[in-house]
């Protein structure tokens, strides 16, 4: 696997042409490749970006961003407010300040939907088959310093592998593993990235033979969706162990 950063010119909040800044960064796209996109440059191109002044108080954007929201009251030190916001645990339900130029960058609106326009203009500017697009963000997992990139949505390819058909190398039946493809290639791609001012919102990711590229999703199963119901998770008795609050939810 082969992953390039591709450096671009500053995506201006308050809003941005985003689609222009990758045809001028990428003259041509490879047959199976993914291109990782990070959200913010997505909600930059969609005009998702609020002038700080507007809420002097981040935390009751943040309420008005999550489905559900933590106080910092029940943080160590009061970092942050933890969120669930699109069904993913995420700190201040995705509202970022770096590189914002003084506004609050949300996160994309209907990131699905999103990266679905994303591969329809990419197959269509670039006149090929097979192209995987992820948009990615950064959070941070329990108990490990430092961030990792996580996807927020995919499109054009098949996001796990199940091996519970699969024997290991003893021969024992797996009974519950599944690769998660599109969160791994979204933490390789972020890495890539990096997280300051490299100017580089875009990822090539090549080389990549264990990835099924497909032109219509598969049904929405257990089997092949990355999301979890809340209350079937494994971690479900800590999340549901813990004063969460219901925010509204965004647009």
């Amino acid at each position: 696997m082969i992953v390039n950063p591709i450096k671009t010119r500053v995506l201006v909040p308050p809003q941005d042409d985003l689609l222009a800044v990758i045809r001028d960064a990428l003259p041509r796209l490879e047959e199976n490749s993914i291109l990782a996109i990070t959200s913010k440059v997505v909600s930059i191109w969609q005009g998702r970006c609020i002038p700080k002044e507007k809420f002097p108080d981040k935390d009751e954007l943040v309420k008005k961003e999550a489905d559900k929201y933590l106080s910092r009251d029940v943080v160590p030190q009061k970092w942050i407010m933890h969120t669930i916001k699109n069904n993913l645990f995420i700190p201040t339900a995705g509202i970022d300040e770096s590189n914002a130029n003084g506004y609050y960058v949300l996160w994309p609106k209907n990131p699905q939907d999103t990266a679905r326009a994303l591969y329809d203009w990419a197959r269509e500017t670039y006149k090929i088959k097979n192209i995987g697009i992820i948009i990615t963000d950064s959070h941070t997992i329990p108990l490990r310093r430092g961030t990792l990139g996580i996807s927020l949505a995919h499109f054009g390819f098949i996001p796990v592998k199940d091996y519970r058909k699969e024997t290991d190398l003893f021969g024992r039946p797996f009974a519950m593993t599944l690769l998660d493809i599109a969160d791994g290639l979204a933490a390789a791609a972020v890495v890539a990235m990096g997280e300051g001012k490299e100017s580089t919102p875009l990822a090539l990711i090549r080389d990549i033979p264990f990835v099924e590229f497909v032109e219509t999703p598969p049904p929405e199963t257990s089997d092949t969706s990355l999301e979890i119901p809340e209350k079937e998770d494994l971690y479900y008795p800590f999340l549901s162990s813990v004063p969460w609050e219901k925010g509204e939810g965004g647009v």
